[in-house]
């Protein structure tokens, strides 16, 4: 009863191994505090957004300044919602940044995030990793600087070139085609998508090629690519609606107004079955002016209304107020133009916008622009006094921000209106002001011209750099062949010589790279031999020293010794547990290794209490982190010294382990005893155990004889007897660092 006892104590006490590996696992992937940063299009911070944890219960919402805190892991995803809505989400990846517009550009961020997982798995090494983050960096800049952004593009393009990949080659040239579209380099986007296009003929790489061709004015080219693309499977919702919109941008531009309209209408009722926002105001605004092209007033001015019942950004807001202010001026319709432009000012002022890109133009509209625009209306509105204080107004905002385009048509407009109120003096104090800006303005038109030339020389630099990228291969190819040309019409008649010559070459290299194809395959396969040896090895020496071990409990159980039962096997365990996280290794530092020696001595001694003492000896200058050493390498050694030299021995014996220090690449092991010796060890062996040799030490030559094999003699063991009488054996193992 009491064995069983114990065989179920040893059972319970292997699992909690197990348990306790896992629970380490657990404990090592902790959770800490993440923080971020939640902003719009613009970079206005975001409040009151609902962020949490996929799949946790934590909540959280965003602050004024668009900042929240919540308690994640790596690899969790963070789900960013309003009013129950989900719009947008990404897998904690150490980024601190994230953008969120819209639903319909939140479902984008979303399919670019998993396309973006998607492809970071294939990221296997580390060019492709460099890569990616060349990529992102490109991408980061392709706005704010262009030139640091084709840098990062012609670095990336080397290294897609050198591993061949079609891939890496498309997104280069995508990203490339991305910053002249944002440069309005129509011509040059073209090419380089269509370069994109031809290593990787993605959707959005078609999209991109063909809005590219509409605004280079090549009509056909983008009208062919849009209605390829609509036969394309796997086509989405969104990018249907962005190949409807753009054929129709082709009939405007085409001033086919009709076509126009009917593929504008079938894109704003895809976008309404989706609710995409920003894509339905934008299209209600290009319905309006093809229906004003043909003439229809009422009918556009309703789909401009239309956008106001929209919920959307106050810089959005902005735009449609002033698109519609722009419809009531082309038709002479002041006092809704008047309207317009004070709600667009209005808008400006309480949002604190300093600035809105208008669509479609290189233009801004500011706080001083929009001043100015009602000034003039209330001028057509006969409403003098009023517009002359906002023209005021909006020459000093200007003058205040260094806008000397406004400020110019403030001032000039100014002196007109002082002129037809009969003020000369004011009059022609606001025209002098008027003239002494025009060279101003001038020279800050100088300035930017100046500022675009250097611009585009730079660009021109690094386009040209890229390009060679792309035709140094095609160049190579063709002086190949005109080499190859130019021989046959000189050396014909030495044709036959030459094609001998080449075959003997050709075969000799054939033969040479046979030759060492075969040593490496033999190489390898060595290799992969001495692996599967250590690892048998490895896991043939863990049954053998369990085995001893047990022997040993259960010497103490056969003895009714409880107590010292219990304690060992509680040693025993903790041993046990190190010897299993070891085995699948080749090495451990000489500390982990040691502390499992001193361990095993303590178990050995608590049992042959009276056969022996021992001291472990370790030289201060041995930095025990920098040596390496295989597993279970010293334990052997002394199990024999206590089990065949120490146990037999009438008298207590000694036993003596020491490390010192050679220099600082080796270190000495020496491990002795005083015990019976080798001779007289083997004359007590049973006949049984003379035919068996010792399992241990057996595989502790063939593991020593393999490492060595395989790390250029690490390892060196001498055995020897201490006395003449050939009692007391010494085992001495010089380790080498490296």
């Amino acid at each position: 009863m009491t064995r069983k006892k114990y065989t179920i104590l040893f059972i319970l006490l292997l699992l909690s191994i197990t348990v306790i590996g896992q629970e380490k696992n657990r404990i090592a992937t902790p959770n800490r505090m993440y923080s971020d940063r939640v902003t719009d299009e613009f970079g206005k911070p975001l409040s009151g957004i609902q962020i949490r944890v996929k799949g946790k219960s934590a909540r959280t919402y965003t602050d004024a300044n668009g900042e929240f805190s919540i308690n994640a892991k790596n690899g969790d995803v963070i789900v960013l919602s309003k009013n129950g809505i989900t719009i947008n989400s990404y897998r904690l990846d150490g980024s601190i940044y994230y953008e969120v517009e819209d639903k319909s550009n939140a479902i984008q961020e979303k399919q670019k995030k998993r396309y973006i997982e998607r492809k970071s798995k294939k990221l296997r090494t580390d060019s492709s990793i460099q890569f990616q983050n060349l990529i992102d960096s490109a991408n980061s800049y392709k706005k704010s600087l262009p030139t640091k952004s084709i840098e990062f593009i012609e670095n990336s393009l080397k290294i897609a070139n050198r591993s061949k990949n079609k891939t890496q080659v498309a997104a280069s040239y995508s990203v490339l085609g991305d910053v002249y579209m944002n440069l309005g380099q129509y011509d040059l986007a073209v090419s380089n998508y269509t370069i994109a296009t031809e290593n990787a003929n993605s959707t959005i790489n078609q999209l991109k090629l063909a809005k590219a061709l509409v605004l280079n004015r090549d009509f056909s080219s983008g009208e062919e690519n849009y209605n390829t693309l609509l036969k394309k499977r796997g086509v989405t919702t969104l990018q249907k609606i962005e190949i409807y919109e753009g054929l129709g941008d082709i009939h405007a531009k085409k001033e086919d107004q009709k076509k126009a309209l009917e593929q504008y209408q079938t894109a704003l009722t895809l976008a309404k079955r989706i609710n995409a926002t920003s894509r339905i105001t934008r299209l209600n605004t290009k319905i309006s002016a093809s229906l004003e092209a043909q003439g229809e007033t009422k009918k556009a001015e309703v789909y401009l209304q239309s956008n106001f019942a929209v919920q959307q950004l106050p810089e959005k807001s902005v735009l449609d107020n002033n698109n519609a202010a722009e419809f009531y001026s082309r038709n002479k319709n002041v006092d809704k133009e008047v309207e317009q432009r004070q709600a667009t000012l209005k808008k400006l002022e309480e949002a604190d916008i300093d600035e809105v890109v208008l669509e479609g133009a290189a233009l801004k509209l500011t706080k001083p622009k929009a001043k100015l625009d009602l000034g003039n209306a209330l001028l057509k509105q006969n409403n003098t006094n009023d517009a002359i204080s906002l023209l005021e107004e909006s020459a000093a905002e200007a003058e205040s921000s260094d806008d000397f385009e406004t400020q110019k048509d403030a001032l000039q407009r100014l002196s007109e209106v002082y002129v037809s109120l009969g003020d000369d003096g004011k009059a022609l104090t606001n025209y002098q002001k008027y003239v002494s800006l025009v060279d101003k303005v001038y020279k800050q038109k100088e300035n930017e011209i100046a500022r675009l030339v250097g611009l585009n020389k730079d660009l021109s630099e690094k386009q040209n750099r890229i390009s060679s990228l792309e035709k140094d291969r095609e160049l190579s190819e063709s002086k190949i062949q005109l080499y190859q040309t130019e021989n046959k019409l000189t050396v014909e008649n030495d044709r036959r010589q030459k094609l001998i010559i080449y075959s003997l070459l050709i075969g000799l290299t054939l033969l040479l790279f046979s030759l060492f194809w075969m040593f490496r395959s033999n190489r390898q396969r060595k290799l992969a031999n001495n692996l599967l040896a250590l690892k048998s090895l490895r896991t043939q020496m863990n049954p053998h020293f369990i085995f001893n071990a047990l022997n040993s409990v259960n010497s103490f159980i056969a003895q009714n010794d409880e107590r010292t039962a219990n304690r060992y096997l509680t040693d025993f365990s903790t041993l046990m547990r190190s010897v299993l996280v070891n085995s699948e290794e080749d090495f451990i530092s000489l500390e982990k290794e040691l502390e499992l020696l001193t361990l095993y001595l303590k178990l050995e001694h608590s049992r042959f209490q009276d056969k022996f003492d021992y001291e472990l000896q370790v030289d201060k200058q041995i930095d025990q982190g920098q040596f390496e050493i295989p597993p279970m390498l010293l334990q052997p050694y002394i199990e024999n010294a206590v089990w065949h030299g120490l146990r037999y021995k009438k008298e207590k014996g000694f036993l003596k382990v020491s490390l010192t220090s050679k220099d600082e690449e080796t270190i000495l092991i020496e491990i002795s005893d005083d015990g019976i010796g080798r001779k007289k060890s083997k004359a007590l062996k049973t006949d049984y155990q003379k035919k068996q040799q010792s399992k241990g030490m057996q595989n502790i030559k063939q593991r020593i004889a393999i490492l060595n094999e395989m790390y250029k003699d690490k390892v060196d063991v001498y055995i020897e007897d201490l006395h003449e009488d050939t009692t007391g054996t010494k085992v001495t193992l010089i380790l080498k660092k490296d």
